[in-house]
């Protein structure tokens, strides 16, 4: 009689011990224990009646045998991802596009616009995968993404939306009953935000920066006040009363709505090239789904939002 293969969540957590050979650390990967991991090597193990690891107090080891199932799963895994993408991609039909999008982009940007989107193409439902992890075209339930970068995703197509400019930003409330704001060097009197993070491994724009490019050479930037994310710059500066710097596309409609006022006509760029890009497989450039998204979006990169 023929003996029962491992099934496909066994042969996950294998591969996963097999690639990182550290029971622990395949653990965290699948979301499972180290004894648990360990439980269901040992099972597949009896199942097959070999050996697929050497163990010691100090580390693990593939034995021969092991090597040779962990190429096939990893092989079989990769195929079964494949056709399950596939087959959610025919399941949700030509008049369904999904898109992946970072929260930021898609609350800041492309939220308001979309009204604008539906009235144009009333026969293509746009759907959203919200995340700013990479995502596979080929295993993912995904036909196009939002990405910040600098356009290199091959093999994958990728179009420019727009510049990234950093630029200070206020409050209206602060210009009226605050230090006066109409040079560079008044703002020492204010307190100063900036975003402290980085763009695949740029530098975000902060105050230093800018008051160079301002040409000021005496700044004193130990008083700034550093946040994560560039949205908890926009809601200090819109609640606290201080001056931030911010990326002018995401806020544009507080801007369109004076809730936020930019200062002065100095902006920085984060890198050349970095900003956002619409990315897509290079078997979907002629599809019309996707030729209609990115027909719109270029169009819309240049319009701003208009206030109500």
């Amino acid at each position: 009689m023929d003996r029962m293969l491992p099934g496909t969540r066994a042969l996950r957590t294998f591969e996963a011990a097999g690639r990182h050979l550290n029971f622990t650390r395949a653990a965290d990967e699948v979301g499972l224990t180290p004894a648990a991991v360990s439980y269901q090597i040992k099972d597949i193990e009896d199942q097959l009646g070999v050996v697929l690891f050497t163990r010691t107090s100090r580390r693990i080891q593939l034995t021969p045998a092991g090597v040779v199932l962990f190429e096939a799963v990893t092989d079989a895994l990769d195929l079964l991802q494949r056709a399950a993408g596939r087959a959610r991609r025919l399941a949700r039909g030509s008049a369904q596009l999904r898109l992946s999008l970072g929260a930021r982009f898609a609350t800041n940007w492309l939220l308001p616009r979309l009204p604008r989107f539906r009235a144009a193409n009333p026969t293509l439902e746009l759907t959203f995968d919200i995340t700013d992890q990479v995502r596979d075209f080929d295993t993912d339930d995904v036909d196009v993404a939002i990405r910040f970068g600098a356009g290199h995703y091959r093999p994958a197509r990728s179009d420019r939306l727009f510049d990234t400019v950093i630029a200070p930003i206020c409050s209206p409330k602060l210009i009226e009953t605050g230090p006066r704001l109409e040079t560079p060097r008044d703002l020492f009197h204010h307190t100063l935000c900036y975003a402290d993070r980085k763009a695949e491994g740029m530098a975000w724009p902060n105050w230093r920066m800018w008051m160079a490019a301002a040409g000021i050479d005496d700044f004193d930037d130990s008083r700034c006040v550093a946040f994560a994310e560039t949205s908890q710059v926009v809601q200090a500066v819109i609640e606290g009363g201080g001056v931030g710097l911010a990326d002018l596309a995401m806020i544009a409609g507080d801007l369109a709505q004076g809730r936020l006022v930019r200062l002065f006509d100095i902006g920085l760029s984060v890198a050349q090239d970095y900003t956002y890009h619409l990315v897509y497989p290079e078997r979907s450039s002629q599809d019309p789904r996707v030729l209609a998204l990115r027909e719109w979006l270029l169009a819309e990169a240049g319009r701003p939002i208009a206030a109500s």
